[in-house]
């Protein structure tokens, strides 16, 4: 892949992150607790699931961690190794 084509997938990639409207990823079991706090004027509901929001995307960041380093570190180098001398003939 080229320079262009890796800023347009990032580019894309953070559209569709920055245009994420809220999820509720809760269980049942869950839901009903945060539900049931909520209604009693509690925030527990909210940070419950900012909890499980956070712990879902931590996976995702790591791997994107894991794969910048690894591109970074194995991907082709053209450098052109010259001589301060000039060439020379053996």
């Amino acid at each position: 892949m080229n320079r262009k084509s890796i800023l347009v997938l990032l580019g894309f990639f953070s559209l569709f992150i920055l245009n994420a409207g809220d999820v509720f990823a809760q269980c049942a079991m869950c839901s009903l607790n945060a539900e049931n706090s909520v209604a009693n004027g509690s925030t527990l509901g909210k940070g419950l699931n900012d909890g499980i929001m956070f712990l879902l995307g931590l996976p995702y960041l790591i791997a994107l961690v894991v794969g910048v380093l690894w591109y970074k570190k194995f991907r082709k180098k053209s450098v052109k190794k010259v001589s301060p001398f000039g060439e020379q003939t053996l």
